[in-house]
């Protein structure tokens, strides 16, 4: 039994359509209101800060998956990640199961150097303490033998489907309602990004991997990053058509930020979009030389089609 732990984002109802595929037909979706992605899986309904219910939705799991979401709100991930990582590593322990976390770069500095797995976790933003405060919990639970776990990290998303993340939300949506796209700060930066699927099949892969437990591993990227501008410009091209779009500034963006509450919790991301933003996941290729990488090209494609923007 495979039982994913908040199971209905993008990264959950992928990693189950690529578990059922090529690894287990036995799969728990887990959560408040938990859906089938497949008729045979198996659902429980569970909240995850009561520890009765991870004990009842880990039973007879052979690998736990964390891909679930909280509110993006600062207070809410200072005090609840670490919260449920107890709970889990304390559910994980007693039903003697493995542990996938599914991480961000939140932790991270704000800068500009190459973020690769041993980058130190020294970020002084509410949401990065609260991430950086759940890893460093699971990473003394490996340590200490307590439990068998590894730690999956993602840059931010950008995908097909329900895909949430600020180039989907302020590009793709934007387009899809006929309007001008929008860009964070800067169009002449180079992103890091990661196709939601990819995230999903990368994290199967480390999971079924025996000698990948231990470890923290960045999920695979492609390296032949774009900036907005050269992103936005292979829309265009896949489109047929100019796609102008609007750079916001930071003045603008703190005008924003008084009305719209999403603006400012993202404020303490605001550095990363005004330099180059590296994402390192030559780890990962290097033990995994088959797997294969969404090109930008290919997953602009697939958006725009999925999105049916024309």
């Amino acid at each position: 039994m495979h039982t994913i732990l908040g199971a209905n984002g993008i990264i959950g109802e992928e990693l189950a359509k690529e578990l059922r595929a090529n690894y287990t037909k036995e799969i728990k979706l887990v959560g408040r209101n938990p859906k089938k992605v497949h008729p045979d899986d198996v659902l429980c309904t569970a909240d995850l800060f009561n520890i009765e219910d991870v004990h009842k939705a880990l039973e007879n799991t052979e690998i736990a998956y964390m891909t679930f979401g909280l509110p993006y709100t600062s207070e809410v991930w200072l005090r609840d990640w670490v919260c449920i990582m107890e709970n889990v590593i304390e559910g994980c322990k007693k039903q003697n199961c493995k542990l996938v976390y599914f991480d961000n770069t939140y932790m991270y500095p704000q800068d500009a150097a190459v973020q690769k797995e041993d980058t130190p976790m020294s970020s002084s933003g509410k949401k990065g303490t609260g991430k950086k405060l759940a890893a460093e919990m699971l990473l003394k639970a490996m340590a200490n033998k307590e439990v068998e776990a590894l730690i999956c990290r993602a840059p931010e998303f950008y995908g097909p489907g329900k895909t949430k993340g600020f180039t989907n939300a302020l590009v793709f949506e934007a387009l899809k309602n006929g309007k001008k796209p929008k860009v964070f700060l800067s169009d002449k930066v180079l992103r890091t990004l990661i196709y939601t699927p990819d995230a999903s099949k990368g994290m199967a892969v480390l999971a079924n991997t025996p000698d990948a437990y231990g470890q923290t591993w960045h999920l695979p990227c492609d390296d032949n990053r774009l900036t907005y501008k050269q992103f936005i410009a292979e829309i265009s091209s896949q489109l047929g058509r100019e796609v102008k779009y609007t750079v916001l500034s930071s003045f603008v963006l703190k005008i924003l930020s008084l009305f719209y509450p999403m603006i400012k919790e993202t404020k303490e991301l605001f550095p990363r979009y005004q330099i180059d933003n590296i994402f390192d996941s030559s780890k990962f290729k290097a033990r995994f030389p088959d797997f294969e990488v969404t090109t930008y090209k290919e997953g602009i494609q697939s958006i725009l089609e999925d999105y049916e923007i024309k």
